[in-house]
């Protein structure tokens, strides 16, 4: 990328950098950023020194549950464009990673023992996280901002408030693509079916289900049954590393949506997308929002080139 930037944030905040690299991709030494108080993990009042990056298209990137999904969201951007770069600023954090997995698990229903352990955490720091890294990729020039990250659009209303520039939401990006494809009901006189197969945290937030049916879809979800016989084991058996278990299990979780008359499965979980292999059948009814929101991006950088700044 000729455009990297780079904020580091683990819980040692005085460690956070900032690399910059020029045209040529060479790095210039790191700069503690001003605009934190490192003492509280707070944004300072702006700094007046200019942003990091002035493009029209720069792109904000809020990293999530884990570094290999930011990572494959940015291989499908680069795919989209033909191969070349688009100018970014991508905030990747081993905390928010950490706090966004204990809020996920905290939401966990134990196959084994048939009652609830949500933890019922409290999710405000994990807000603030995220708002102060909206605040940063804003003061540091971006035009849009985006998370690809399904647990993250939990919270998407509060990182949102205030905002000065456009985020993208990841369920409405796939929600108006299904739109736009005009599907057919798979039975004659029935509704347009949409399934959607993720962790109970995504499930419960309701994003799905409430961008999906806006936009005239049923939502049809795992029943209990299926989580806890499918989806809630495969959970366990990919935590053992038994991907082999994890994908027969996930296998069954999509066939029984399927059978209830869905045109389409999305899978709405980054670790259940990438247990199946590229060439397994039942990915052609799948969907995987990582491209609805990497697409729609595309369309948004193309539109500011060509001087739509709407």
């Amino acid at each position: 990328m000729s455009c990297f930037h780079t904020l580091g944030t683990p819980r040692n905040l005085y460690s956070s950098l900032i690399w910059n690299a020029d045209e040529g991709a060479r790095f210039s030494p790191p700069k503690a950023n001003k605009n934190i108080n490192y003492g509280s993990g707070r944004l300072a009042s702006p700094s007046p020194t200019p942003p990091l990056l002035t493009h029209g298209t720069t792109l904000g990137i809020i990293g999530g549950l884990s570094v290999n999904a930011t990572l494959t969201f940015l291989t499908k951007l680069v795919h989209l464009h033909g191969g070349h770069s688009i100018p970014f600023v991508l905030c990747s954090d081993p905390l928010l990673n950490k706090d966004l997995l204990s809020y996920e698990r905290g939401h966990f229903v134990s196959a084994t023992s048939k009652k609830s352990e949500c933890l019922k955490l409290d999710s405000s720091p994990i807000v603030q996280n995220l708002r102060n890294k909206r605040a940063f990729l804003e003061n540091s020039g971006a035009s849009c901002i985006v998370m690809p990250c399904n647990i993250s659009h939990c919270w998407y209303e509060q990182v949102s408030m205030g905002c000065c520039v456009p985020i993208l939401h990841m369920a409405e990006c796939v929600a108006k693509e299904l739109k736009e494809a005009k599907l057919k009901p798979l039975e004659a006189g029935s509704p347009l079916r949409i399934g959607v197969l993720a962790t109970n945290a995504t499930l419960e937030a309701g994003f799905y289900q409430e961008k999906l049916q806006s936009e005239g879809f049923e939502v049809v979800l795992p029943d209990k049954a299926t989580m806890e016989h499918t989806v809630i084991p495969a959970t366990e058996a990919l935590n053992r590393n038994d991907m082999e278990g994890a994908c027969n299990l996930l296998r069954i979780a999509l066939q029984v949506l399927l059978v209830r008359a869905v045109n389409s499965v999305i899978l709405a979980s980054e670790d259940m997308r990438a247990l199946l292999p590229q060439d397994d059948p039942l990915l052609k009814k799948c969907i995987d929002p990582m491209d609805a929101l990497a697409r729609s991006t595309m369309k948004w950088v193309r539109s500011r080139s060509s001087g739509d700044n709407t």
